[in-house]
């Protein structure tokens, strides 16, 4: 590089010298007098046109709408994420997000600075693209529907799924009778009215039900398949009705609505019967990432626009012929995956918040300011989770469902989240809906969303049957050892499982394993969940395939893994939890650091910070935070395996620092029983508790276990070793004492024993 150092610096001289002589002639071919720019050179003239210049630079369009784009991205995931760890559906998060950066919070307490995130010119800016959002999304719904699963439980889920839809309708044109008069705009006609309100009534929101029924490990049950199916259909049911409301109403005569309905009639036939066949052909032949080029992904976009387009044009709207578009698209699961992954992520990280933040700008809860619209607003939830669940649980219960089926299945029914709010911003923007109104069902479609979660569990509570719990009773009396494997990346998981047979045996039947993946993010698309399930399990199942070893298996996403590994520790009774350290975050960096340091002020450590439970300042212990949760917090024991290509536990080496390590030995002992491991124990210090396990052990296992007599641990020695057995605390104080040979360390595994 320093022979070019002459040749770079002379080429920007030269260029500078010519660009200058160039400026200056130029100079002679202006034919106007350009008049002398007059400026202040004083420090307080430079200060205002800095200030100028940044004003104006704030203010600018595109500024504007990236610092919103900014701030919605931030607030919707952070508080969504919040709502997923209390179990929640993180749409419920991001809608109260978008409520909360509205008129009803920040508009309220802070209006200047709501005026300059969201000044009323750029409204229309925002809602332009929050629409692209929603095509894409819809899109995604629509091809997210499997028509496999349609046909499996059709002829039961149709008949859950219309009267379902039918209760709620006949009650919610019943209360728009009753609210008509003081709620409804001036200028809109009863039909219209009532014929909104029903169809607000009678909602499901499939994405969000769909991922409930997959978080509660339903998804292989009965009950979820035929919830998926039902939701399913009350989808398409609902937009159909939609198109035809809207049509209606926008039609404003009946000879007007018959000719969209016919139009719609004859797009919808095009769709399902000249379209489809050609985009089935088009899945056959091209059905893997190599084949799927950018020209194919091309003419997909311009069929879903063009679908979108056509809908909006015969008078209906456009989020139809999106989801139309997707429900057409070829049934290969291949070609749908690559789609859903090419779209998802653009459409519900980056475009979707837009939406709930531009409706919570239209929702001005303060508006039901007195107890009367307060009580308007609880009839009007009472109306909907009352028809949705009585109608649901009815037609369930004839079908021959079981009472706890058809309860569940009632429940199921009323989450309404984001396709809610998508009918009501129609309803809106036709000025169907009043302001008012609209604030209560924005209420509506938030509270039966959130009780959904709370009801299947109080149902189950309700009808729950002491079996599992007797069986893990009789397990635990019968002296069954449960180890649950918790691992991310399969190869880990594989390791893991090798690491736990040689530690308590691969035939050993009063042992058993199970292990646990959970994929972290509440937005996964539920075409690539059994994909996901399936490569993770790959490598461990095959592992147990080889060792004869019995595995249980448990698969899950969710936004938060503590939560859900330790959920499964509790229902399993565990006794070992095992997993991998993983690579911290927070340590490292000075960026790492300082989010360390935040993370240890959020509210739900904040106790356990100031009560000296949670360091402020990250713990540089090489393994990440999560493992560090296990440890801290798990009611069982838990070992964390740090991975330096680990294969067989032949030699394990044991260093005793504290009175406590004693234990290690009951764990080296394991693995000198099942695989014949050769134990080193280093005892500087003497402890005779130490030694009476040593002397127990060599009678229960004589020959080995030696003792380390030198008191230097050379590099010749750990890199003779397989494994390292220590203790947590043991371990923080090999780290703080910076030896030199913690640079030599075989694979670690980290022991906190709950009873110490």
């Amino acid at each position: 590089m320093r022979k070019y150092i002459g040749l770079y610096i002379s080429a920007i001289v030269l260029a500078c010298i010519s660009v200058y002589f160039i400026l200056k002639s130029g100079k002679s071919l202006e034919s106007v007098v350009f008049p002398v720019n007059t400026i202040d050179h004083s420090i307080a003239g430079y200060i205002r046109e800095i200030q100028e210049l940044l004003k104006e630079s704030i203010t600018h369009d595109l500024s504007i709408l990236i610092i919103q784009i900014v701030t919605i991205l931030a607030v919707s995931r952070a508080i969504g994420l919040l709502f997923a760890r209390i179990g929640q559906p993180t749409v419920i998060g991001e809608i109260l997000a978008g409520i909360l950066l509205g008129p009803t919070l920040l508009g309220s307490w802070q209006p200047e600075f709501s005026q300059f995130l969201f000044p009323a010119e750029s409204l229309p800016n925002l809602k332009f693209i929050s629409q692209i959002g929603l095509i894409l999304f819809m899109f995604v719904i629509g091809m997210e529907l499997d028509m496999g699963v349609l046909r499996s439980r059709f002829k039961d889920a149709i008949f859950i799924s219309h009267v379902g839809i039918l209760f709620p309708f006949t009650f919610g044109v019943g209360l728009a009778y009753y609210l008509y008069t003081n709620f409804a705009p001036a200028d809109v006609p009863f039909l219209g009215f009532g014929l909104f309100m029903g169809i607000s009534m009678s909602v499901t929101a499939f994405p969000v039900l769909a991922r409930i029924i997959q978080e509660r490990r339903l998804s292989r049950t009965r009950l979820g398949i035929l919830a998926i199916t039902t939701a399913a259909i009350d989808d398409i049911t609902a937009w159909c009705i939609l198109a035809i409301v809207i049509a209606i109403v926008k039609a404003g005569s009946l000879a007007s609505a018959l000719v969209t309905i016919s139009l719609s009639v004859v797009y919808v036939l095009f769709m399902l019967f000249v379209l489809r066949p050609f985009m089935i052909r088009l899945g056959n032949i091209y059905s893997n990432r190599e084949s799927v080029s950018r020209g194919i992904i091309a003419m997909v976009f311009i069929t879903m626009l063009g679908s979108a387009w056509a809908t909006e044009i015969i008078g209906i709207h456009a989020l139809f012929g999106a989801f139309l578009a997707g429900v057409v698209m070829p049934p290969n699961m291949n070609f749908r995956k690559i789609l859903v992954e090419k779209t998802e992520d653009v459409a519900l990280v980056l475009l979707l918040p837009l939406f709930f933040v531009f409706t919570g700008l239209r929702t001005q809860i303060n508006l039901l300011s007195d107890a009367s619209l307060w009580k308007v607003c609880a009839l009007v939830v009472a109306v909907a989770i009352a028809g949705k669940f009585m109608g649901a649980t009815t037609a369930a219960k004839l079908t021959g469902q079981s009472w706890r089926d058809s309860f569940s299945l009632g429940a199921l029914m009323n989450t309404r989240g984001l396709m809610e709010l998508i009918v009501l911003n129609i309803g809106f923007d036709l000025g169907i809906l009043s302001p008012e109104i609209f604030a209560m069902l924005v209420v509506m479609a938030l509270f039966t969303t959130f009780i959904t979660g709370p009801g299947l569990s109080f149902i189950d509570f309700v009808y729950r049957k002491s079996d599992a719990l007797k069986h893990n009773a009789e397990k635990q009396e019968a002296g069954i050892y449960r180890v649950l494997i918790s691992f991310g990346l399969a190869s880990s998981g594989r390791k893991l499982l090798r690491l736990a047979t040689q530690m308590l045996g691969h035939k050993n039947k009063a042992v058993e394993y199970k292990a646990i993946h959970v994929t972290l993010g509440a937005d996964v698309s539920l075409l690539n969940v059994e994909d996901f399930e399936r490569q993770s399990f790959r490598l461990i199942i095959a592992e147990a395939e080889k060792l004869e070893v019995p595995l249980r298996r448990e698969y899950k996403f969710a936004a938060d893994l503590f939560k859900e590994v330790d959920a499964q520790v509790q229902e399993d009774n565990t006794n070992l939890l095992l997993l991998g350290a993983g690579k911290s975050l927070y340590t490292g960096s000075l960026l790492g650091n300082i989010v360390g340091v935040t993370k240890s002020f959020a509210p739900e450590n904040l106790i356990d910070t100031i009560t000296g439970q949670r360091p402020i300042l990250p713990v540089n212990d090489l393994i990440d935070e999560k493992a560090r949760s296990f440890i801290q917090d798990s009611d069982c024991d838990v070992a964390v395996l740090i991975d330096r290509s680990f294969s067989d536990a032949d030699s394990i080496f044991i260093p005793v620092f504290r009175v406590e390590d004693a234990i290690l030995l009951k764990y080296a002992a394991n693995f000198a029983r099942n695989s014949g491991s050769e134990i080193t124990v280093s005892d500087q210090q003497g402890f005779a508790e130490v030694d009476r396990e040593i002397a127990y052990f060599n009678t229960e296992l004589p020959g080995k276990l030696k003792r380390f007599e030198d008191k230097l641990i050379q590099k010749s020695f750990l890199e003779q070793q397989d494994l390292m057995l220590i203790t947590y605390d043991s371990w923080r104080m090999l780290l703080e004492s910076k030896s030199t040979w913690l640079d030599y360390l075989p694979s670690v595994l980290i022991i906190r024993n709950k009873k110490i």
